[in-house]
C-alpha cells in the first residue's frame, strides 16, 4: 500500500458515516463491490481542508458487478441494500450494477459505453481522475483502494478532465458545484 493509500484508509476509518456504510455493505456479500466517487474523494478534501468528516457528502455510490444484467436483478440488490440501512442511509446509499452501465449510459449521457468487465474498470471512465477512487472494507478489516489514475489529484485538490475521454457535457456544472463547497480546489482546464 502506498503512503497516499494508507493516508486515504486512515481518513476513511476516521469517517463514522463512511465506515458505517462500508461495514454494513461488507456484510451483504455482494460481488466485486466498492464505495466510490464523492463519498471517498470528498472525505479526502474535507481532511485536507480541515472540514469535518461528512461535510458536503450527499450520497454513497455503491457499485457491484453482478452477472445478471436485467433491471429486475439490480432492483433486487437495490432493495436488499436499502433494507439493511436505517434512514438517512437508506435513502443516500445509491446502488448500481456496473455490469449494466453500458445498457443505460448512452441514453442518459450520450456516446458509446463499452461493457465493463469488473467494478474497478468503471473508475477508468469517470470524468476526472480525482473522482476515480473507490474503497472496500475487506473481511479481514483491511481497506483496499482502487484509483486507476493515482491519488495525487485527490490529495492536491485538483480537478482535471480524464485523459482520452470526452469532457463531460455538464463539466461546468460539476466544477461549479464542487467549488461552491470547496473553494480551495484547483481546476485544470484542457
Amino acid at each position: 500500500m502506498s503512503d497516499l493509500e494508507t493516508r486515504l484508509a486512515d481518513i476513511v476509518r476516521a469517517s463514522p458515516d463512511l465506515m458505517h456504510v462500508l461495514t454494513t455493505v461488507r456484510g451483504l456479500g455482494l460481488n466485486d463491490w466498492r464505495v466510490f466517487s464523492g463519498a471517498v474523494y470528498q472525505a479526502v478534501w474535507n481532511d485536507v481542508t480541515g472540514r469535518p468528516a461528512g461535510y458536503g457528502i450527499k450520497d454513497y455510490d455503491l457499485g457491484y458487478f453482478g452477472p445478471d444484467t436485467s433491471w429486475d436483478a439490480e432492483d433486487v440488490v437495490i432493495k436488499r441494500v436499502a433494507a439493511v440501512f436505517e434512514p438517512p442511509f437508506r435513502d443516500i446509499v445509491e446502488v448500481r450494477n456496473q455490469a449494466r452501465v453500458h445498457i443505460w449510459h448512452p441514453a442518459k449521457f450520450g456516446g458509446s459505453y463499452p461493457a465493463l468487465t469488473n467494478t474497478d474498470e468503471a473508475l477508468t471512465r469517470f470524468v476526472a481522475p480525482c473522482f476515480a477512487v473507490g474503497v472496500r472494507l475487506e473481511k479481514d478489516g483491511e481497506i483496499t483502494v482502487a484509483a486507476p489514475f493515482g491519488l495525487g489529484d485527490v490529495f492536491n485538490l485538483t480537478i482535471r478532465p480524464t485523459p482520452d475521454r470526452p469532457i463531460a457535457n455538464d463539466w461546468d456544472r460539476i466544477i461549479d458545484k464542487a467549488k461552491a463547497r470547496w473553494p480551495e480546489l484547483n481546476i485544470v482546464q484542457v
